[in-house]
């Protein structure tokens, strides 16, 4: 539909100038999905003619919110960590005993693509109810080539269902997965293997890699990295949560 329409009496955060840009009497046109107009009410073109008016009552109207670093896909829950980090476990100890990102692994592997689909469905109609349009998903919770591009389509499938838009982000190197337990550097191989079927599948519009003491050294995350640009995919980094690797100097 093209419908022109006035939304008035609101105060609109237009994000310009000092004090965010904030116009407490404020008005806005839009025709269809797009913003034609945006100002102080008392200002609004003579002679405006549109197809429907909303009346805001005082509501705050903002730009879209962008929410830059999300695991949107996953399966499983872990409240039962939460406790242990409130009777004093560290992240560090929780990993080590299987919880953590491994936990998530296993009971994202568990699910089928649909489950995930409507997990992630649910986490992405709560996050547009608070004003999020645009969020980007990051994988790393299949950590094989196969689950890893069964993340990496729901994501897409969240992006055509017209909810928020959607950025991906593959993140293979988010932790060690238990078949190449001792062999991180066999896995580095492979995540950096399936970077270019997963981006010729239309899947990947970044890469991230966990640079950690329970996560991927600074020379590995290198590879990963060398890998992505190598195919014109720009890089991001998780890095210096839990330890002092280097990592943003790296990234930098």
């Amino acid at each position: 539909m093209n419908t022109k329409r006035l939304w008035r009496n609101a105060r609109l955060a237009t994000l310009t100038g000092e004090g965010w840009g904030l116009i407490d009497q404020g008005a806005m046109l839009t025709q269809g999905e797009h913003i034609t107009w945006v100002g102080a009410q008392s200002a609004l073109p003579a002679g405006l003619v549109v197809d429907d008016e909303r009346d805001l009552g005082g509501a705050l109207v903002t730009p879209g919110l962008v929410d830059c670093h999300t695991h949107l896909v996953y399966g499983g829950r872990r409240a039962d960590e939460a406790e242990m980090r409130l009777n004093g476990a560290t992240y560090e100890q929780i990993a080590r005993a299987g919880g953590g990102i491994r936990s998530t692994v296993a009971a994202t592997r568990a699910a089928s693509e649909e489950e995930l689909l409507s997990l992630a469905a649910k986490r992405a109609q709560v996050m547009a109810a608070q004003g999020v349009t645009t969020l980007e998903v990051k994988s790393g919770y299949g950590l094989s080539l196969e689950v890893e591009a069964r993340c990496l389509r729901v994501a897409r499938q969240l992006a055509q269902a017209g909810v928020v838009d959607v950025r991906t982000t593959y993140l293979g190197a988010h932790a060690l997965p238990p078949e190449f337990e001792g062999r991180q550097d066999a896995y580095v191989d492979a995540v950096c293997g399936w970077m270019g079927q997963l981006q010729a599948d239309g899947l990947v519009d970044a890469v991230d890699a966990f640079c950690e003491n329970v996560g991927f050294t600074p020379a590995q995350t290198r590879r990963v990295f060398e890998a992505a640009q190598a195919l014109g995919l720009p890089v991001k980094l998780h890095a210096e949560q839990l330890s002092d690797q280097g990592g943003a100097a790296l990234a930098a």
